[in-house]
């Protein structure tokens, strides 16, 4: 039974209701495609305070606050993930790619034009709705 990767994922929403990405860098799981910012949640963290905390060290973002948004359970047959989705729209900061990733603020009629991993779909639908 392969271990299941917990990850606090962001969807960071700025005053003019863009979204921002980034982009897998080629030699990670799922490379090469755009995602919402966040990573690993430790132990005795919460998924706030791991957002947090990675949204700090990858897009240089001060998080004030988030709000749960959705969980999602996928298996992508080599890796398990249990992505847990936050809304975060109370930030400071401008972003950055902090990890040398592409990263783009875009609007939210524009997501589809990007390739996401296939976790990511329910989200996408999610907020388009």
């Amino acid at each position: 039974m392969s271990k299941v990767v917990h990850v606090a994922v962001g969807v960071i929403q700025d005053p003019h209701n863009r979204i921002l990405l980034a982009k897998r860098p080629q030699e990670l799981h799922q490379g090469g495609k755009w995602e919402f910012p966040g990573g690993k949640v430790e132990k005795l963290e919460s998924t706030a305070e791991a957002l947090i905390r990675e949204l700090k060290e990858e897009v240089d973002l001060d998080v004030l606050d988030t709000e749960p948004l959705m969980e999602i359970h996928h298996d992508y047959g080599d890796k398990k993930v249990f992505l847990d989705i936050h809304w975060v729209t109370n930030f400071k900061g401008d972003a950055k790619g902090l990890e040398g990733q592409e990263i783009c603020w875009v609007a939210k009629e524009q997501l589809t034009q990007y390739e996401f991993p296939e976790a990511n779909k329910a989200i996408l639908e999610k907020i388009l709705s």
